[in-house]
């Protein structure tokens, strides 16, 4: 823990050296939603590549570029592309960009992805504010020694959705005339799909959409004490008595046909809060 807290105050000191203003909001975007940060007011950028002890996002469709920037005089610290477990990252190099953005001065944080519908109630192209989650990753970026310069060691999970955000999520929908859903996301590790009997399963114990990721940064966030919006844009809907393949071009090209919708919403969201 000692030597990852030193690489996070490494990176966090590059990154301020850098930059002209410390930033208030992160953004993290995922599959396909990487141009959803083309509103932000951009002052500089980094590749991951040339960040020191940055993971590397070997997904395709994440840029795996860091930009900092503003949206009406809000700093903004946005994420094109994040890490997954499925890549053989470990947790802690999953959020090691949200032990950043809290040194940093991160004080909100949006998370967008790319998730599988399991209401059938969803349409292909809506974006669900997540109000609660389901953790069956197996993992917890918080196991092992507690960093009490970073957050307690029994962080409370009750509302670790922001209801205020999610009000302002809502009302931008409103606004900006977009169908929101709201519902409960459960995370899992992947890379491989669901079946059908466990799509069976999460529709059971209460879950309206799927994906692998969000899970481990939600908590890590929370740990920090940073207020969390969570957005999922829904690029396909399971029917477990009719399962049809969910292919990644199909799933990217839905979320980049969707990401102005998103954008809206963000950008709405980040001017308001």
């Amino acid at each position: 823990m000692k030597n990852y807290k030193h690489k996070v105050f490494e990176t966090s000191e590059f990154l301020e050296k850098h930059i002209k203003k410390l930033p208030q909001v992160g953004l993290i975007t995922g599959t396909g939603l990487g141009e959803s940060s083309k509103f932000l007011d951009i002052s500089i950028s980094f590749e991951y590549d040339d960040i020191p002890h940055f993971p590397t996002s070997t997904v395709e469709s994440h840029y795996g570029r860091l930009l900092f920037g503003e949206i009406r005089d809000k700093q903004i610290m946005a994420m094109q592309g994040r890490f997954h477990l499925y890549e053989g990252y470990s947790p802690l190099e999953v959020i090691f960009p949200i032990r950043v953005m809290q040194e940093l001065g991160v004080k909100t944080l949006i998370l967008s992805n790319a998730a599988g519908g399991l209401n059938p109630e969803f349409k292909i192209g809506d974006i669900m504010i997540i109000s609660d989650h389901i953790n069956l990753t197996g993992s917890n970026p918080l196991i092992g020694p507690n960093e009490e310069h970073w957050g307690i060691r029994f962080p409370d999970m009750n509302a670790a959705y922001d209801k205020g955000l999610m009000d302002l999520a809502k009302k931008a929908g409103k606004d900006e005339g977009i169908r929101l859903q709201k519902g409960v996301f459960v995370g899992l590790k992947g890379p491989s799909l669901e079946t059908p009997a466990e799509i069976r399963f999460l529709r059971r114990i209460g879950a309206d959409a799927v994906a692998f990721s969000i899970i481990q940064e939600v908590i890590a966030a929370i740990h920090a004490g940073i207020k969390v919006l969570g957005l999922s844009t829904i690029t396909n809907v399971h029917d477990p008595d009719q399962p049809v393949p969910a292919t990644v071009e199909e799933i990217i090209a839905v979320a980049e046909q969707t990401a102005p919708k998103l954008e809206a919403i963000i950008k709405n969201v980040i001017e308001k809060n």
